[in-house]
């Protein structure tokens, strides 16, 4: 009897529900030259495949909660993948449309999974002259505004309810750790995931050392904005959220390191992840020597690679896409 009751307490009321209290994964095999302590956060385990899961459910239930929408109401966004697919499966549970405005280097995978949900698809083909495709997209997102009354933009670069729906992921890490994490390395993008984690820190007086890893071609630390082709990772435009002074450091990589974690994790652990989640496995590369032996190092494993099967682990898109770099699945055993 006692068996059947602990099954019965994981059931979840339904898919929505199933959202968070996702695997916290030993990584034990990347860095076999050090000793540091090295987890990651299986976010691509929710079932629609990412961390975004978290927010746009959390979004879409603050707004049906506060009446800022109801059943039957179009929901728009702009994304680059993610955060769409997060959207499209919570707007079935809730008896929602989707329209999602995506640019040119959405993936395909996700585009098809995306109408398969049922969303509707939005091409944006030019970037704007400042702020690029990002730019781009949010101003069609307030054309489509316009055109349906009965419309609501859930915005994940500004609505307070995206970094919220991540203090709980960071309560599970903590919870999982007894609360001694040195350092926790983030992607970059919205940049919700990243003060979520910050605000927690920050509220908790907590020593955990937040480290952000932004993207080459980004602005959010004061660069120039340049072509970057892993979506999803750094932005055209500065966020609404960042908050520098509760981050401890910023480092930043490059697309071609971005391919490079991604076949080091898959070569050294099994895992296929997206692109932002390779390019904090390089930056925790390069970070680590910097490190005590003893440290305890969190990062999260974004999304799933399958999204990414015909960009980042496809050798002829890389040859195309980057001419000049030498790239093999042999080079990056033992990196």
């Amino acid at each position: 009897m006692r068996a059947e009751t602990e099954f019965k307490s994981k059931i979840s009321n339904n898919i929505v529900d199933s959202i968070g209290q996702t695997p916290l994964v030993n990584i034990q095999k990347l860095y076999p030259q050090s000793r540091v302590n090295i987890y990651a956060k299986l976010e691509s385990s929710n079932p629609a495949g990412s961390l975004k899961d978290r927010t746009s459910a959390f979004i879409l239930k603050k707004a049906l909660e506060t009446g800022l929408v109801k059943e039957g109401d179009i929901i728009v966004e702009s994304s680059s993948g993610n955060m769409a697919l997060g959207l499209a499966q919570a707007c079935i549970h809730y008896n929602l449309k989707l329209i999602v405005v995506v640019d040119p280097k959405i993936n395909l995978h996700t585009e098809k999974l995306l109408r398969a949900y049922g969303a509707t698809v939005d091409l944006v083909r030019k970037p704007l002259p400042n702020g690029g495709f990002l730019a781009a997209r949010l101003q069609r997102v307030q054309e489509l505004l316009r055109q349906h009354p009965n419309s609501f933009w859930t915005d994940q670069y500004g609505n307070i309810n995206n970094p919220l729906a991540h203090q709980q992921t960071i309560v599970e890490i903590m919870d999982s750790l007894n609360y001694k994490v040195d350092y926790l390395f983030v992607a970059t993008s919205t940049c919700g995931t990243l003060m979520g984690y910050a605000d927690f820190i920050t509220e908790n007086n907590l020593k955990t050392k937040l480290v952000a890893v932004d993207a080459k071609g980004s602005v959010l630390f004061g660069g120039k904005s340049k072509k970057r082709l892993i979506p999803g990772h750094g932005a055209g435009v500065n966020s609404q959220f960042l908050d520098i002074a509760k981050i401890w450091d910023h480092v930043e990589v490059s697309d071609t390191d971005c391919i490079e974690g991604c076949w080091s994790l898959l070569k050294s652990e099994g895992i296929l992840c997206g692109g932002s989640t390779g390019g904090v496995v390089t930056a925790i590369k390069d970070y680590i020597k910097h490190l005590e032996p003893s440290a305890s190092c969190v990062f999260l494993l974004s999304d799933r690679g399958d999204r990414y099967l015909d960009t980042i682990y496809n050798l002829d898109w890389i040859k195309k896409e980057f001419p000049e770099y030498q790239f093999s699945e042999k080079s990056i055993i033992g990196w």
